[in-house]
């Protein structure tokens, strides 16, 4: 049976984030903020089609010193952003091997980068968010035996 054939729900907690196809390690949550339309109405066809539809997804992990992110995010601040992105999610099966749904984000900015609060009594892990937004999102189904690069 092809994974995605399952009648039980996939495990929230197994997923890989991928930038422009190369791994990003260490994100700990993905935030699917509502694919919406504005106005709940489909767009017309065209370039400008999604101009008005600003979606987004936030990124999470432990803060380990390095700047990718603020570098990216910085780069956006001051209007010398490099070329969109493409950020790639992949929902892995319980072998951490098998991709069992992807969601594939186009023409990605960030917009937002945040650090959670620092408390001297609680010894928490400090997270490091980034917002990003993007103009389409595609959700792929998955494949027989599909294995996560």
């Amino acid at each position: 049976m092809a994974t995605g054939d399952s009648d039980r729900p996939h495990l929230n907690s197994n997923f890989l984030v991928e930038f422009d196809a190369a791994k990003a390690s260490g994100f700990a949550e993905v935030i699917f903020a509502p694919f919406t339309l504005a106005d709940g109405q489909a767009p017309h066809p065209g370039p400008a089609a999604n101009a008005a539809f600003v979606n987004r997804v936030v990124l999470r992990r432990g803060a380990t010193g390095a700047l990718d992110l603020y570098t990216w995010w910085d780069q956006a601040r001051q209007g010398k952003a490099p070329a969109r992105r493409v950020v790639k999610v992949k929902l892995l099966a319980a072998d951490h091997a098998t991709v069992v749904m992807s969601w594939r984000f186009r023409n990605v900015r960030p917009v937002s980068l945040s650090y959670s609060p620092l408390q001297a009594m609680d010894g928490g892990v400090l997270m490091e968010s980034l917002e990003l937004a993007f103009d389409a999102v595609e959700i792929e189904a998955p494949t027989p035996a599909r294995k996560a690069r």
